[in-house]
């Protein structure tokens, strides 16, 4: 829930009690500030010159943290991506304010009426954010992708680009830009090949309507997104192959969803009215939901929440890492801006391709990541279940005592989980003697926004 149309802000205290709740930070204590300011002028020593090289980046339109920049070329029937990642790791000093301040945070945190950053402005939207406004220090990496979209990495260096042109999603001719096109449908061919069953659920969106209440409409990803994610998708993969071969490295890794998750999906399906054939594979049947649908983008809401979580691990000796979804071995490195990990996995990526030794504070750092990562993915997750509860509880405040028809998907020592059939709500009723698949009525007794609750009786 990422966007909310409310110039009222009739939910500003709802968020702001979100806020409250998970202490979320309004700012930077003075030190990492004033350290902020100190480092942002950094001059880039250590880096080659790659500004002749037509870099471009891809984001939405109102975005000033620039992670990518990418330029693709052809070599042979491979094309070599060449990601510019941004080298935050060069304006934080191991061992000061920011580098504390970045490892209790250990995420960016974006919520409907704004983002609380992991590193200041001054470096996440102005010296390390690749803009288009004059040269600044990368990390890139070259990767190079098979026609079968199978993918190498080629090389990593530490570089000054210069980005081309700040394009946005929702006005990029995607066919425009050399290989763009040749190079995403390559890595969804590959995708198809694993059997990645990949979740990429569209963005929910709530606004008021001409009655003073609130609708919910889902904005699907355009095909432009669709293809950047492409590029980041190929970097990690390459970058992790390449790090375990090394005998080192982060990953993440996520297993599939278990039987109980599946049959409760196939019970969500059928409260959306989707129709899953009993032979069709979890996999197989998402390839066929349309989430410019209603029902289409709530189940796969409802798949994205469906599997066991994914977590960070570091290398082990022995074992394989592998995240389900993508059918992959995979790590975080194309987002260092955004999150804590990915700055240490790009340095010792680039330490790996250049012949080098992992820096020891990458070493330490990747004993110390999983706890501290997968407790921010914890609180990201529970912030961003909380904006939804909120938003539900508004969509449906007012229509107290309504009937609604629901599907039970499942069933635990906390009653009857509910999918609405006409809602993408998953909601708890209190119904005893139900079992996961029968259909119900439900009344709605209480939609309460101040505290986030929605409240069903079982009617028949």
């Amino acid at each position: 829930m990422k966007a909310l149309a409310d110039p009222d802000r009739l939910l500003g205290e709802g968020l702001a009690a979100i806020r409250a709740q998970y202490a979320i930070p309004a700012d930077f204590p003075p030190e990492v500030l004033a350290e902020a300011q100190r480092t942002k002028d950094r001059s880039p020593t250590e880096h080659v010159d790659w500004t002749d090289r037509e870099f471009l980046t891809l984001d939405p339109a109102s975005s000033t943290d620039l992670d990518q920049a990418f330029v693709i070329e052809a070599a042979g029937s491979d094309l070599i991506l060449h990601y510019a990642l941004a080298d935050i790791g060069w304006f934080v000093p191991s061992g000061g304010a920011m580098e504390a301040e970045a490892w209790t945070r250990g995420l960016t945190l974006y919520l409907p009426d704004g983002k609380a950053r992991l590193y200041p402005s001054a470096l996440s939207e102005g010296a390390a954010s690749l803009l288009p406004d004059g040269p600044r220090p990368a990390i890139v990496a070259s990767v190079r992708c098979a026609r079968d979209g199978a993918v190498n990495l080629d090389g990593m260096t530490r570089a000054v680009v210069r980005s081309r042109a700040k394009l946005a999603y929702d006005s990029v001719d995607i066919a425009a830009i050399p290989h763009f096109d040749d190079f995403a449908a390559r890595m969804k061919r590959a995708e198809d090949a694993r059997g990645a069953s990949r979740v990429d659920p569209p963005e929910q969106e709530v606004e008021r309507d001409e009655l003073g209440g609130f609708r919910l409409s889902f904005r699907p990803w355009l095909p432009s997104e669709t293809a950047n994610a492409a590029l980041s998708l190929a970097s990690n993969i390459a970058i992790a192959r390449a790090l375990h071969a090394a005998g080192t490295g982060l990953f993440r890794e996520m297993p599939a969803p278990d039987e109980r998750a599946v049959r409760r999906l196939r019970n969500t399906a059928r409260a959306l009215g989707l129709v899953w054939p009993d032979n069709a594979t979890l996999p197989q049947f998402e390839r066929t939901v349309d989430p410019h649908t209603r029902a289409g983008a709530a189940f796969q809401f409802a798949a994205r929440r469906a599997g066991n979580g994914a977590h960070y691990a570091p290398f082990t000796p022995g074992h394989i890492p592998w995240h389900a979804a993508l059918g992959a071995t995979y790590t975080h490195a194309t987002a260092p801006m955004r999150r804590l990990a990915d700055r240490y996995v790009l340095e010792a990526g680039l330490a790996i391709a250049n012949g080098g030794t992992v820096p020891p504070e990458c070493v330490a750092a990747f004993g110390r990541l999983p706890q501290v990562m997968d407790a921010a993915d914890a609180r990201e997750a529970a912030i961003e279940r909380a904006v939804v509860d909120l938003a539900e509880a508004a969509l449906l405040e007012g229509r107290e005592g309504e009937l609604f028809a629901a599907v039970v998907t499942d069933r635990d020592e906390r009653g009857a989980r509910i999918q609405l059939r006409d809602w993408p709500i998953v909601a708890r009723v209190d119904a005893r003697r139900v079992a996961a698949g029968d259909t119900l009525q439900v009344r709605l007794v209480e939609a309460d926004p101040a505290r986030r609750t929605l409240r069903f009786d079982r009617v028949a």
